[in-house]
């Protein structure tokens, strides 16, 4: 497993019963997480006196309950970048900080290429990788399917000094993109995707991951240029083991260039346990120099 170990704005505190006590730069939040099977007692007074707590609701979402001023939108930074966050519906804050390890490993693959990258980011959502990518001096197309998320992550690159960068802003269904781009002939050195299990483009299309992986890799895999850096496919989805993750990555990405592939699970430590709490995994193809 891979983690995170250099985010001082971040910090999971603790974990029990089913919840997350964390620490959003000077926040303390309290979010539900299904993964958090183990039940033990709680003994950091933080889980007491939180600034909010999200509430599963029983007829699905749910609500934050907030016990101090919590403002409408922070920032916290990672390294040289700035994100701005906000409680959202359906407990999130606008950043999954256990991608903080793909930010990372993205940014020193894309200085060491000694070369201009172009990266694609689909489902990019409030610009995490974007961000890291253009930090790093590449060239971004930014494609998420929701206008208001493409608006966050824009926020999110001025407050990293990067919205002058060479990026591209589109609100696109990202299946629909790619086979454009394929139409255009348009290639990309570096593409990032970060999929949801489900969800509905701009025009109400439904979308579930596990019917429609092999044909978004298959496609995807075409508008990959001739001499490609890497690629990065994320999943949260609980059907899509790392091992079948690996094979359709191997078929459709990595099938007949030179490089290595490996996938494995991300993480976030533990501050009060020695745990590290599983995020998700990445499978991550990249060029063999």
């Amino acid at each position: 497993m891979r983690f995170v170990e250099d985010f001082k704005d971040y910090e999971l505190i603790d974990a029990t019963a089913g919840e997350r006590l964390e620490r959003w730069g000077d926040i303390i939040l309290i979010r539900p997480d299904p993964t958090v099977m183990w039940d033990t007692k709680k003994t950091d007074s933080r889980w007491f006196n939180p600034h909010a707590i999200y509430h599963r609701s029983n007829s699905g979402g749910g609500y934050w309950e907030t016990l101090k001023k919590v403002p409408d939108v922070w920032n916290i930074s990672y390294n040289n970048l700035t994100f701005r966050l906000k409680p959202m519906g359906f407990k999130h804050t606008g950043l999954f900080p256990e991608q903080a390890v793909n930010w990372k490993y993205a940014a020193e693959l894309i200085k060491n290429a000694n070369r201009p990258i172009k990266v694609l980011n689909l489902f990019a959502y409030t610009g995490g990788a974007t961000v890291a990518c253009l930090k790093a001096g590449a060239s971004v197309t930014h494609v998420d399917a929701s206008k208001g998320m493409v608006g966050w992550a824009k926020e999110n690159a001025a407050a990293s000094d990067v919205s002058q960068q060479n990026v591209r802003w589109l609100v696109d269904d990202c299946l629909k993109f790619v086979k454009r781009e394929i139409r255009r002939g348009n290639k990309y050195d570096a593409i990032i995707m970060d999929p949801p299990s489900y969800g509905r483009g701009p025009n109400g299309e439904v979308w579930k991951l596990e019917q429609q992986i092999s044909e978004l890799l298959n496609l995807t895999g075409q508008v990959l240029s001739d001499n490609p850096l890497f690629f990065f496919l994320n999943s949260y989805t609980t059907g899509l083991s790392p091992t079948i993750l690996n094979y359709i990555t191997q078929i459709y990405i990595a099938k007949g260039k030179k490089g290595k592939i490996f996938t494995d699970e991300i993480g976030l430590k533990i501050t009060n346990k020695p745990l590290v709490l599983p995020c998700g995994s990445t499978t991550i193809w990249v060029e063999d120099k």
